[in-house]
């Protein structure tokens, strides 16, 4: 790979890096910065025994698991870890229909993880220690899971939990403007993007443009994800629609209640083919995402894009 110039396609990108038995950490957090092209090309590509890592449920996971009620032989999710089940389509708690019901049925591990100690764990693999200690809010709360410990702090006599360090196979990320080697620049907050694709082995960025090189070296304070962590950047405006990004667009309602309303309607009729015609129709249906949003009328993303006008965006 030329280390000066790691643009490339999102087919050809996920198809370098994704493969079986894989963990994969997302970035963004409910409807902001969600890496859903990538998602879509996932779900094209196939890959089985995934672990997916994402601090909130976001459509990007109930996307991949409907693709696994789908077809598990092409694509199936060993377990996911998560830091809330929120979900961007609706202000209602626990809106992660198809996750429950691979859970429910014993074909899915999911853990939920408190959101901070998600980001202790990228945190403390990117910065190469074993793990990163975290304040105890509860005392009396047992440990969430055999990974953490707890241990009486040296100097306050407090407890105090470890959270191992997280070293997802593959990280993705979307942000809004990067250079051609991976140099980014997230606007809005940031999450706990910079720490998860410092914690990977291989990261994919995705970005809504490609900026020159120069422009990061006039604001070298700008850039929040540097090029060393950086694998392969993908030149993918709108990547993260039907989320938002902010400085860019708003979120999609009109789309996301749409597949709101499929996931529950397959989860109480459990009828494959209310999944299965969504997925045909914007996944399978198309090459690549571009064609997916060919498939949007302009005014929609003109409108969600007049939206956040006054966002304001550094790229120079």
């Amino acid at each position: 790979m030329n280390h000066t110039d790691k643009r490339t396609s999102l087919k050809e990108a996920i198809n370098r890096y994704l493969k079986d038995n894989i963990s994969i950490g997302l970035g963004g957090f409910i409807d902001t910065r969600i890496p859903v092209a990538a998602t879509h090309e996932i779900i094209r590509h196939g890959a089985r025994s995934i672990t997916l890592i994402e601090q909130s449920g976001s459509i990007c996971a109930e996307l991949l698991a409907g693709a696994m009620i789908l077809n598990s032989n092409h694509l199936s999710i060993k377990r996911i870890k998560l830091g809330r089940y929120e979900n961007e389509a609706n202000d209602e708690n626990d809106d992660i229909p198809l996750l429950r019901y691979l859970s429910d049925r014993g074909m899915i591990r999911l853990d939920k993880t408190p959101p901070g100690n998600m980001t202790a764990g990228f945190r403390a693999a990117a910065m190469g220690v074993s793990f990163m200690p975290v304040g105890n809010r509860d005392n009396s709360e047992p440990e969430r899971n055999n990974s953490e410990k707890t241990i009486k702090c040296p100097f306050t006599k407090k407890t105090v939990r470890l959270v191992p360090a997280c070293h997802p196979d593959l990280s993705i990320v979307h942000v809004q403007a990067s250079d051609k080697r991976g140099n980014s620049r997230i606007f809005g907050n940031l999450f706990n993007c910079p720490e998860i694709a410092g914690a990977a082995a291989n990261t994919i960025i995705t970005t809504e443009q490609i900026i020159p090189d120069s422009s990061f070296s006039n604001f070298p304070n700008l850039t929040e994800i540097s090029s060393s962590v950086v694998d392969t950047v993908v030149d993918q405006p709108f990547g993260s629609t039907p989320g938002s990004c902010y400085g860019h667009y708003r979120s999609d309602r009109d789309h996301l209640h749409e597949f709101r309303k499929i996931r529950f309607d397959f989860c109480r009729s459990n009828n494959r083919e209310i999944l299965q015609n969504f997925y045909d129709k914007y996944i399978f249906g198309v090459e690549t995402f571009d064609d997916f949003l060919e498939e949007k009328p302009y005014p929609v993303l003109q409108k969600l894009c007049q939206l956040n006008e006054n966002q304001p965006l550094l790229l120079d």
